[in-house]
């Protein structure tokens, strides 16, 4: 039986990508919106930047508990509904983010709550991808569309940090909020309903059967190890840099630290470049490159030039990028097809759960040992990342 895959080419390969490119684009805006601004938190609420920097772990950690509930109770719904909803409310949630001036406990509880609604996105994105599109161009597709997550993180960063210089940023998060709404409009219209999900009874009893299934498969389990590390480690370094960086012997402005997010861009091509060269070359050896540059990055950070730690910056995240976008396409090979958006789920949930455990605990090493230390650490956990991919085609199930 011939499936009808959406392949490049015609018309509806075009509208499918760019609308994935669009939620993609909201998802990372608004969910880390507030990340440019956690200096700005930490003094307008006497509290540390490690308790400021709980307005994004707070995010990130609701999201990735409610991945899984999403990804089982989303096989009778249509996917699409699913995912337009989550961004249509995400982005009132960030208008109502804009109304609080005071307390800092209401603003961590309206962001976790905007995490577990934007849950209804990612995982049901990367699902959908690998179920609409011809495996032959899933590296392509999944490059373009983790570049949309590139693109919203800049974007988000540098709306929230321009407009907090020069207004408030209670008006900036009100702004990216307004904006993501309109974008969400655009997403409804242009996204078409999944053709070929799989629709099963939800039960207890399927769920702990795909849960088990899905964490038996060690080379599944080695990529979810991975994407904790790695996005634990890119959160980390990006939530405390602007500190050093607003200090002597820089004393950045917010509106300048706000620019240095530019440096998204070129995740946007990494992802898409080394998504393309891991379907020609193969996916460890890209990836490993990847990983590779990464780690050069980060400890470029550390030397004391202001261009070269943006450099190192940059390195840093076009390693990313590139690895995440490779890691996400080769999920949906590995997994049973039965059992695809589970196991996006549990790859998102390691990978937001190393944004809201490592990113929080990155303030901690800033306070005890500086710049240094975040970098120190940050090095550790990308080495065992890459340690994590070399054993990826070494293994097979978990007994």
């Amino acid at each position: 039986m011939k499936v009808n895959y959406i392949e490049p080419g015609g018309k509806s390969f075009k509208m499918t990508i760019l609308a994935l490119f669009l939620g993609s684009f909201v998802t990372f805006a608004d969910l880390y919106s507030t990340q440019p601004v956690i200096p700005v938190f930490a003094k307008q609420f006497g509290v540390s930047p490690a308790m400021a920097s709980l307005s994004l772990s707070f995010a990130t950690g609701a999201l990735a508990i409610c991945l899984l509930l999403v990804s089982f109770f989303s096989e009778n719904i249509d996917r699409k509904k699913i995912m337009a909803t989550a961004l249509s409310l995400s982005a009132i949630l960030s208008i109502c983010v804009s109304f609080i001036h005071d307390d800092l406990y209401i603003l961590i509880t309206i962001r976790a709550i905007q995490g577990a609604v934007l849950a209804g996105f990612p995982a049901i994105a990367m699902a959908y991808i690998n179920e609409e599109f011809h495996p032959k161009s899933l590296g392509y597709v999944m490059g373009i569309y983790v570049s949309g997550s590139s693109i919203g993180g800049l974007a988000g960063r540098l709306i929230v940090g321009v407009l907090t210089d020069h207004f408030s940023w209670n008006i900036a998060i009100g702004s990216l909020g307004a904006l993501s709404l309109l974008i969400s409009l655009f997403f409804w219209r242009m996204l078409p309903a999944s053709k070929h999900a799989s629709h099963n009874k939800v039960s207890l009893s399927r769920i702990k059967a795909s849960l088990i299934n899905n964490l038996r498969n060690g080379r599944l389990v080695l990529l979810f190890s991975m994407a904790f590390l790695l996005m634990g480690s890119f959160v980390t370094v990006y939530n405390f840099v602007g500190i050093p960086l607003m200090g002597p012997p820089y004393n950045l402005s917010q509106t300048l630290i706000g620019f240095i997010f530019i440096i998204y861009l070129v995740g946007t091509f990494s992802s898409t470049w080394m998504g393309r060269l891991a379907d020609q070359y193969g996916r460890k050896g890209v990836l490993l490159s990847g990983i590779a540059i990464m780690l050069l990055g980060a400890l470029l950070t550390l030397v004391s030039p202001l261009l070269l730690k943006i450099i190192g910056l940059a390195l840093f995240t076009f390693g990313f990028f590139g690895a995440h976008s490779i890691a996400s396409s080769w999920i949906g090979r590995l997994a049973e097809k039965n059992e695809k958006a589970q196991a996006s789920s549990l790859y998102l949930l390691f990978y937001y759960a190393g944004s809201s455990v490592v990113g929080a605990s990155g303030g901690l090493f800033l306070m005890k040992f500086g710049w240094v230390g975040v970098i120190s650490a940050v090095s550790i956990l990308i080495v065992l990342a890459a340690f994590c991919v070399i054993k990826v085609e070494k293994v097979k199930n978990i007994t």
